[in-house]
């Protein structure tokens, strides 16, 4: 038998080599399959993203487009073989069925960790990440899995944030009346006097490469991110008197945006041209407004307990309704979601509503009658605590307070709803089923 310098022989490591790889891929690949099993498609669906290799096992065993059809099935659709290429689109529609019974019916845990120490009253989740800040002289971004703190943006000592957005590479401060950029690589500027200077602003979107400041004046002011200029002046309040006090942008280069006396104009980025007024039934502010691109549907909530819907196709307003007797501060839905809108206003009730009707799904509160249990990790102490759903009946004005801390902004993902409070305090609201 021909030994190598080890001692071993070569016919060995020809066996142990390659082959042996390969039959080692395959038993790991047979075993992950049979684990994987075991799962719904849910749950197929996030270990999807959780590596490539477990992309590619799954993909290639093909359990997703077996669960899937089953659920055809079992729901009485057909499963033609034409439908297989749809399938990525069906799994999205699945996930969005899910994530609105849970939001509705599903039971609720709260998760709270301080995140300042002092209070902020705004967040912002995008791509897994949570930003916070506005009253602190920092912005903290946040992991949603771990609540580790992942990066800090700090606020110069002469200004004070009032507004913010986001994206991958950078963070788009309103700093009073001055515009700030923060890189996710921690470097800072603020726009130089010259350019960056304008009345006073009262709120900041983003979409890239152009920052929209709106602005006490009544006029809507972009800037160019990358030649840091005022590239142009929308002035809003030709078409509606007063503040702009809430801003929305579309994918499309249109520019929403929200008055203090109770009217949305609806602007063309590109062009500066004024397109279209959106008139409520009563002139009271527009305190918030969101944009879902899917179903082309404008959400606003006013500083009266009103909230408005209009099809942006049509400029018709679809429904209204009158959800509280008090100020409504945030709205938000998953962006691929047209059925759920989150609520949140200075009552402290968490709404879910029906984004086709206006109708009130669920009404969510703190159950602040069960004992506290609470958890630390490397990154945070967690406090836990369940949520609870209030009857049709219930007054909210009889609820403790400490059951509903004023909600003065929310952001929703995947079965969960973060609110900020113009406290220490972040919560996420889980939902599952």
């Amino acid at each position: 038998m021909e030994h190598g310098p080890s001692g071993g022989s070569t016919a060995m490591r020809r066996r142990s080599g390659v082959r042996g790889g390969t039959r080692m891929e395959w038993l790991e690949h047979d075993i992950l399959c049979i684990i994987f099993s075991f799962l719904d498609v849910f749950d197929l669906v996030r270990c999807t993203a959780v590596c490539k290799s477990w992309n590619a096992v799954i993909r290639k065993s093909e359990l997703l487009q077996v669960l899937y059809f089953k659920l055809r099935r079992d729901s009485g659709e057909s499963t033609s073989s034409g439908q297989r290429k749809s399938m990525e689109f069906g799994l999205q529609e699945v996930a969005m069925k899910y994530h609105r019974l849970c939001l509705q019916r599903g039971r609720i845990d709260i998760h709270r960790w301080k995140a300042h120490s002092v209070g902020v009253d705004q967040c912002r989740m995008k791509m897994g990440l949570l930003l916070t800040g506005v009253g602190d002289k920092v912005m903290r971004l946040w992991s949603l899995d771990s609540y580790k703190c992942e990066e800090e943006y700090y606020i110069p000592d002469t200004a004070s944030l009032v507004d913010f957005d986001f994206d991958e590479s950078k963070i788009v401060g309103l700093l009073g009346s001055r515009v700030g950029i923060w890189t996710r690589n921690g470097k800072r500027s603020i726009f130089p006097l010259r350019e960056g200077t304008f009345s006073k602003g009262l709120c900041v979107r983003y979409i890239d490469p152009d920052a929209v400041i709106g602005c006490e004046d009544g006029t809507a002011r972009v800037f160019d991110m990358y030649s840091r200029t005022c590239s142009r002046i929308i002035k809003c309040a030709l078409m509606h008197a007063g503040p702009v006090t809430c801003l929305a942008l579309s994918d499309d280069e249109l520019i929403l945006s929200g008055s203090s006396l109770g009217s949305v104009s609806i602007s063309d980025l590109a062009s500066d041209q004024r397109v279209a007024r959106l008139r409520s039934t009563d002139s009271a502010g527009i305190r918030t407004l969101c944009f879902n691109p899917c179903s082309h549907l404008v959400f606003a909530g006013t500083t009266v307990g009103y909230t408005y819907c209009w099809d942006l196709r049509t400029m018709k307003s679809l429904w209204e309704t009158r959800i509280s007797s008090n100020v409504l501060y945030s709205l938000s839905h998953l962006r691929s979601d047209n059925s759920t809108l989150a609520v949140g206003g200075i009552d402290g009730v968490l709404r879910v509503l029906n984004q086709n009707t206006g109708e009130v799904l669920s009404r969510c509160l703190i159950d602040d009658e069960r004992p506290i249990s609470s958890t630390r990790n490397m990154h945070a102490f967690i406090e836990k605590k369940k949520g609870i759903r209030l009857p049709e009946d219930a007054e909210v004005d009889r609820i403790p307070r400490t059951c509903r801390p004023p909600i003065t902004c929310l952001s929703v993902g995947m079965k969960k709803v973060v609110t900020a409070h113009n406290s220490k305090y972040i919560r996420m609201w889980k939902f599952n089923m």
